[in-house]
């Protein structure tokens, strides 16, 4: 049997044994009526790993029966990308399968241009980055754009069982019996990573001695050893990460401390501090604000506390702030009132400081009336006095629209309903 992996030998040869992504190869949708034109466009994949880019990417090309050459964007240099284009005008066309294809450098990049441009080169791009985020737009321009998903758990069964049948590429020339038990749980800890779930099976099926009558039985326990590094997949660099924090912050703003408690505890198995302290301050002040002032103080002690003691100790505080987070009052009122005062400005609306405000505090600055009509507050009953602070653009404006739920931001309320109340 070859020594490549299962992963590897599994790949599809044709985009009708390509697992998932109905979305994209299913009758009808874009990369099917590409094939069925035999007119293959360059396109950048892009989604999570195991998620089949690369497969899809050879299927493409073994399907249309196209010449291809796969490279790596960061391991591969400008030279064998040369030799590509010579092969391709010896061919008439060559389908160039990039990985890491958000990685290409300058140099490279420049001299694929041309060759994509002029259709020599029918470049796919494989990348788990956000294209919009990581890739020139330059080459991105020159692309069709295709996400690929994370496969649900009924396709990594169909891909389980299709390794187990096949007598060339998969197991099937082995005896092997999986329980229910042992396919769910690869189907569920691979969390949507297709080789992740085909190098669990084919290192249980190697490592799972057989029985008196010659089989091996996957069971539970040896799935669980096979899988138990897939248990969870998270990669603090790519876009995975980024929607995690935003579901983190999100949660919190929604109160509801389970689903928060649920990203934290992702974000504390990628082991990235910096961003759950950075989220988490940023929420007590963004979406908590005046409904509890303390959050933000309170929020910022635990971040402390956490950095200090480190993992695995820093859960304890960080779990602490995170439920109060979630469960206090929500108010965004005092930031929203100072976008609004900025909309205002960036608008042209801002007007000259009134006199009575302006500084006084140099010779020759009463005899331009700077100052002169000022009302200390201090020396007026409840040190408060009725005199425009705003320019006469804007004196009419207000920013501030109180909320209600929180006690504090309550009592801020009745002050200012009482001062709006006494102004003539």
């Amino acid at each position: 049997m070859s020594i490549q992996p299962l992963a590897y030998r599994m790949r599809p040869s044709s985009i009708q044994d390509i697992i998932g992504q109905k979305h994209l190869v299913s009758e009808g949708k874009t990369i099917n009526r590409m094939v069925k034109a035999e007119r293959l466009a360059s396109m950048i994949l892009f989604g999570p790993p195991g998620t089949g880019k690369t497969s899809m990417a050879t299927a493409l090309a073994k399907h249309l029966n196209l010449p291809f050459k796969m490279l790596n964007a960061v391991i591969d240099k400008k030279k064998d990308m040369e030799i590509v284009v010579e092969e391709a005008k010896m061919h008439g066309e060559m389908v160039l399968i990039l990985d890491e294809v958000h990685r290409l450098d300058k140099a490279k990049q420049d001299f694929l241009l041309p060759h994509l441009e002029s259709n020599r080169l029918t470049m796919i791009g494989c990348t788990t980055s956000n294209p919009f985020h990581s890739i020139n737009p330059a080459i991105r321009s020159r692309c069709h754009l295709f996400e690929l998903y994370r496969l649900e758990e009924e396709d990594i069964k169909e891909a389980i069982y299709k390794a187990l049948k096949d007598k060339d590429d998969g197991l099937g020339r082995i005896s092997i019996e999986i329980t229910d038990e042992a396919l769910e749980h690869i189907a569920l800890s691979a969390n949507g990573d297709l080789r992740a779930a085909l190098n669990g099976l084919e290192l249980a099926a190697f490592s799972t001695p057989e029985n008196e009558e010659g089989i091996i039985i996957i069971n539970l326990s040896s799935a669980e050893e096979c899988m138990q590094k897939k248990s969870f997949s998270h990669d603090k660099e790519g876009d995975a990460h980024y929607d995690v924090l935003s579901a983190f912050q999100k949660s919190i703003r929604g109160s509801d401390v389970n689903a928060s408690l649920h990203y934290l505890a992702r974000l504390i198995e990628a082991g990235d501090l910096d961003s759950i302290a950075r989220r988490m301050v940023v929420i007590a002040y963004e979406d908590i604000g005046l409904a509890n002032p303390q959050a933000g103080p309170r929020a910022l002690a635990a971040v402390e506390a956490a950095e200090r003691l480190g993992f695995p100790e820093a859960r304890i505080p960080l779990a602490n702030a995170v439920t109060e987070l979630a469960l206090s009052p929500k108010s965004n009122s005092a930031y929203k009132a100072l976008d609004a005062a900025l909309a205002d400005l960036r608008t042209g609306k801002s007007g000259d400081v009134p006199l009575h405000l302006k500084d006084s505090h140099y010779k020759g600055a009463a005899s331009l009336g700077r100052g002169t009509e000022y009302k200390y507050p201090h020396n007026y009953p409840n040190a408060w006095i009725d005199q425009q602070y705003l320019p006469d653009k804007l004196k009419n404006a207000n920013y501030y629209e109180p909320k209600t739920t929180g006690k504090f931001e309550q009592a801020l309320k009745q002050v200012f309903d009482k001062i709006n109340q006494q102004k003539s």
